[in-house]
């Protein structure tokens, strides 16, 4: 185990001798824990240097408007280059066209980044690059540099996610879970989009030996248990590290956000917060019945109306999407709902004390905040890891409810009753309230595993300490 003695001191002790790169998958899911993980590590003195496309750093230096200014500062960032190709026309229509956009960047930054490294590779005794898995491709040419060691960090997936569909399909050991739960557990079947596996296979390719090892944004406390975490680094010969939440630090600050000032005004624990990954993206008909199932269920909510294809900076195109519901349904919001369309502090609403729910689609992303913020979730798992997470949540943790079974087809319309329903229970019942206790008392430990002496700072310790070894 490496020493974590000396830690406090490394700027004394190092200067830039010592240099850590980051390199993340262009996506705000991936972006964003990225730059707070590289905040993490500048706490401790050590210089980190950032990579990115130019509008992907500037929005990701816009969103951070709740870290610390000086934090923030601390971080060198990078423009990375990259030479727009014409909109795939294979893609099928009901694929976000961010796909388009994900498969080039994940092939078109190689040259790029080796520059940067060539660059920096001279002023520095030892480089340490810090990168997404799918950027894999990309970040290859840091074998080729004698004083550099890379690292992959996987910001959006959890332990029990990563072990039921990419590691244990191919290592021939049972899922170690009882029976009952085996029974209910989703296939991994029908959920992982193909542009989405087209992009991780080609990248996995490129992982080989140069990376030293795996940096994963949970925990034990996260999960319940070590168990699934100490099954990653089966049949490797690289060291794991569970350091998670990778979360950047809340403020009270709401200068801004009027959907936060809203909060302020309701009842404690009233509100659901409704809100999707970028890459969720659902039909009219399924956004009516959603509109209708709040407003039947008479309970409070804040809806973030976030399209995938409203983003599409990289295109350039209009992609706006007007979104079409039921009669009268906006005239009747005043004091009850709230619609929110432009980008809002997530964090800081699943920590507002007037959140008594979360309806998302599991992105661990989301899953990462509500488990931290003690708050119990409503799963909508609509593709990829999300069903796992869903179950790991629901079935596991019992921090949450379902709004339909695992094996009910995606593709079939979830209607306003079961919505009304699922809703009602989660936050006006006597069940909702014991799901509710079990959420907060779960996130009290994660908040307190983060703190000096707990389970995940300590992780994050030896981590720093074996870099800078």
């Amino acid at each position: 185990m490496d020493n974590t003695e000396n830690i406090p001191n490394l700027k004394k002790q190092l200067g830039d001798e010592v240099v850590v790169v980051m390199v993340p998958f262009q996506t705000q899911s991936h972006l964003d824990p990225f730059l707070q993980f590289a905040c993490l590590i500048s706490s401790y003195g050590l210089s980190v240097h950032y990579l990115s496309l130019p509008t992907y750093n500037h929005d990701t230096k816009a969103r951070a408007t709740m870290l610390n200014p000086s934090d923030l500062a601390s971080i060198h960032f990078h423009d990375l280059q990259m030479t727009p190709t014409p909109l795939d026309p294979d893609i099928p229509s009901e694929v976000p066209k961010h796909f388009h956009f994900f498969w080039n960047v994940s092939i078109h930054l190689r040259e790029s980044i080796t520059s940067f490294l060539h660059d920096i590779s001279s002023k520095s005794r030892r480089i340490i690059m810090i990168h997404d898995c799918l950027m894999c491709y990309n970040v290859q040419d840091i074998s080729s540099f004698d004083n550099a060691e890379s690292y992959i960090f996987n910001p959006v997936i959890s332990a029990f996610g990563m072990y039921c569909d990419h590691i244990f399909p191919h290592v021939g050991l049972p899922i170690p879970l009882e029976q009952q739960l085996l029974q209910r557990l989703p296939s991994s079947e029908g959920w992982y989009c193909e542009e989405i596996m087209r992009i991780g296979s080609f990248q996995v390719q490129y992982i080989g030996k140069s990376s030293a090892g795996d940096i994963h944004n949970t925990s034990k406390v996260m999960e319940g248990s070590n168990t699934f975490i100490d099954l990653l680094g089966i049949g490797q010969d690289k060291k794991q590290w569970a350091i998670g939440p990778v979360l950047r630090p809340t403020k009270k600050e709401k200068k801004g956000f009027p959907c936060l000032d809203w909060l302020d005004k309701q009842p404690p624990k009233s509100v659901l917060y409704v809100s999707y990954d970028m890459l969720t993206s659902f039909s009219d008909e399924q956004i009516k019945e959603l509109a209708m199932g709040l407003e039947l269920s008479k309970q409070k909510f804040i809806w973030l109306l976030y399209d995938p294809d409203n983003t599409d900076i990289y295109l350039g195109a209009d992609l706006k999407r007007k979104f079409e519901f039921h009669a009268g349904f906006e005239e009747r919001l005043d004091g009850v709902g709230l619609l929110v369309r432009d980008w809002a502090p997530q964090t800081e609403i699943l920590a507002h004390s007037s959140i008594g729910g979360f309806l998302s689609a599991c992105d661990w992303a989301s899953c990462v905040e509500t488990i931290t913020m003690g708050v119990p979730i409503i799963a909508w798992a609509t593709h990829s890891d999300h069903p796992k997470n869903g179950f790991l949540l629901t079935e596991i943790l019992k921090i949450g409810l379902i709004i339909r079974e695992w094996d009910q087809k995606r593709e079939e319309v979830v209607t306003a009753s079961t919505i009304d329903n699922v809703v009602r229970k989660l936050m006006a019942s006597e069940e909702g309230d014991e799901v509710r206790k079990r959420a907060k008392e779960l996130g009290e430990a994660v908040r307190q595993s983060t703190e000096k002496g707990g389970a995940s700072r300590m992780e994050l310790d030896y981590f720093i300490a074996h870099i800078t070894r």
